[in-house]
């Protein structure tokens, strides 16, 4: 028998076997690399991440906007409330030398003496008393105020210049005397006042001697 024979018969009109093709594909589809597949995804979410970025800036460039509009409003507005409040400052500054003349005036007068002068005297001090009082109306009026500190008070050098210390009864650091009042405008010191401190309680025989070595004049 040949060899022919002992082959088996094929049939040509016997199916195909259709799992092999499916097969090959599943597995071209396995063999597609993930990385590109990852590459793909980015390139899909660029222009969304782009456009939150962009968003994101234009949000912080808004609020620094509003924020710098609202520092510029301020800046003005505390302008304005100054140039209302500091306004008269130079005009005020001259003036002060006529209201410590006419306090000084009035400091010197004799109240004794006074009772028995004559009435043009007396009317021409009580004129004098109404100056004073009608300048320091009219001065507070605009905002400027006197600093009329009292010995025994805490020494403040954002209101007062100390130009002498001598030994007092008052504790060291504080008020001895009063040389002459200050003014402030507003919130501001428009002439501190000329003050003296004590450097405590004097040693020995008491005697008011500065920190200079010398006697100190404390009057007004």
């Amino acid at each position: 028998m040949s060899d022919t024979e002992n082959k088996p018969h094929e049939d040509p009109q016997a199916p195909q076997d259709e799992t092999a093709p499916a097969a090959a594909e599943d597995s071209a589809e396995a063999a597609v690399d993930p990385a590109d597949q990852t590459a793909d995804e980015t390139t899909e979410l660029d222009p969304v991440l782009k456009l939150t970025g962009e968003l994101d800036s234009m949000r912080d460039k808004l609020l620094r906007a509003l924020a710098e509009a609202e520092n510029t409003r301020r800046r003005a507005e505390r302008d304005v409330a100054d140039a209302r409040s500091y306004a008269v400052s130079s005009f005020a500054k001259d003036m002060l030398d006529i209201s410590d003349n006419l306090t000084r005036a009035m400091s010197a007068v004799d109240e004794t003496a006074l009772a028995d002068a004559p009435d043009a005297v007396k009317n021409l001090v009580e004129g004098v008393a109404m100056t004073e009082k009608a300048m320091a109306t009219k001065m507070e009026r605009h905002g400027v105020k006197k600093v009329d500190p009292q010995p025994g008070d805490t020494f403040d050098p954002h209101r007062h210049q100390a130009v002498a210390q001598i030994p007092s009864d008052h504790g060291a650091g504080k008020i001895a005397a009063v040389m002459q009042t200050g003014f402030v405008i507003a919130d501001r010191t428009l002439r501190a006042a000329m003050v003296a401190v004590s450097s405590g309680p004097a040693a020995g025989n008491g005697d008011a001697s500065g920190g200079t070595g010398g006697n100190v004049d404390v009057k007004a």
